[in-house]
């Protein structure tokens, strides 16, 4: 059953004007078939990848991958050398593509900006869907109030100014799972409106922490609603709770998509963070991509994996299809 219902093809602009009515219609979305969900993921999982299918995948894996690092010890050096990675994931082999994005937090954004300008990118950031080999990675930030989104709106729309003035073009953003598991849905609607708006030309990312969402009819409704307010991307963990990503919240999520494009037209980007970290997993991610929404999402600008450690392990099993012997763990540089 989809989740494209005959209140999803009136006006949804209006929905987030009225407590009640987006009540009304988040509530009115078909319940999820907990059962069933997690047997087709299961199903999926078990597909077989032959050896050309699988270095084709690899190769849109490392594409995909936001490369990550959100540690209270982050240097500039650290960022740096992150950023210079990103650009060039295995600098023994100049066909191995870049990665989508580097993500920190706003305070980082400088010194990652710095070395991303150095290779040929625009301050303002690169142009959305240029092609993926013509060395584009972008500048993701995390902000209001990352990991918690407890903060005051002003503090949280501050944060993300100041990450996009400093060179994000991207901003990942986190729900407030305290006013949503409350039943405030017009106050997080509210704040996503406000943080696209703060975005500017900046693609906003919204945060569900999926893991605290207790059901997967909340992460299904979470979905939606980041959709109504304008969020380019939906994207399932901070990685700082227990519980991230995992296939069948993520099918959850794809479902989303692809009902909300057909009841509005717009198509919306999917990202699994946390907990994803080899290239088994990764694969298994884009298996269930194809058969849920198709090859319309099979690209960096509508999919991406939240990583630190999977990229190594790409580059570890994309050795192994190139050369037939395993690079040593310590052949890549850690993260």
């Amino acid at each position: 059953m989809t989740a494209t219902t005959t209140s999803a093809r009136s006006d949804l602009t209006e929905l987030g004007r009225s407590e009640t009515a987006l009540r009304t219609f988040l509530h009115g979305l078909p319940g999820v078939d907990q059962v069933g969900a997690e047997q087709r993921v299961a199903q999926l999982g078990t597909r077989s990848i032959k050896t050309t299918a699988k270095a084709q995948a690899i190769d849109l894996a490392i594409r995909m991958v936001d490369l990550t690092t959100l540690e209270g010890a982050d240097t500039p050096g650290k960022v740096r050398a992150l950023a210079a990675k990103a650009l060039r994931p295995d600098p023994a082999d100049p066909t191995c593509p870049h990665v989508g994005a580097v993500c920190v937090y706003p305070a980082m954004v400088p010194y990652v900006a710095e070395v991303l300008r150095g290779a040929g990118r625009p301050s303002g950031g690169p142009e959305r869907g240029a092609p993926a080999g013509a060395g584009i990675v972008h500048l993701a930030s995390v902000a209001t109030a990352f990991p918690s989104g407890q903060a005051p709106l002003a503090v949280k729309l501050a944060d993300t100014r100041a990450a996009v003035a400093a060179g994000a073009d991207e901003i990942d953003m986190v729900i407030n799972r305290g006013a949503f598991l409350a039943g405030r849905y017009a106050e997080v609607y509210d704040e996503i409106v406000a943080t696209k708006e703060a975005c500017g030309d900046a693609h906003l990312k919204v945060i569900l922490e999926t893991g605290e969402l207790a059901t997967y009819d909340n992460v299904r409704r979470a979905s939606w609603l980041a959709m109504l307010a304008g969020g380019d991307f939906i994207k399932t963990s901070t990685g700082k709770v227990p519980v991230a990503a995992t296939l069948p919240v993520t099918l959850v999520m794809l479902e989303a998509v692809r009902d909300f494009r057909a009841a509005t037209g717009r198509q919306v980007g999917v990202k699994p963070a946390g907990g994803i970290k080899n290239t088994k997993d990764a694969i298994k991610y884009l298996v269930l991509v194809n058969e849920t929404v198709g090859g319309d999402w099979l690209d960096p600008d509508w999919f991406r994996f939240g990583a630190s450690s999977l990229l190594n392990d790409l580059l570890m099993q994309r050795t192994k299809l190139t050369t037939g012997t395993y690079s040593g763990p310590d052949y890549f540089t850690l993260d």
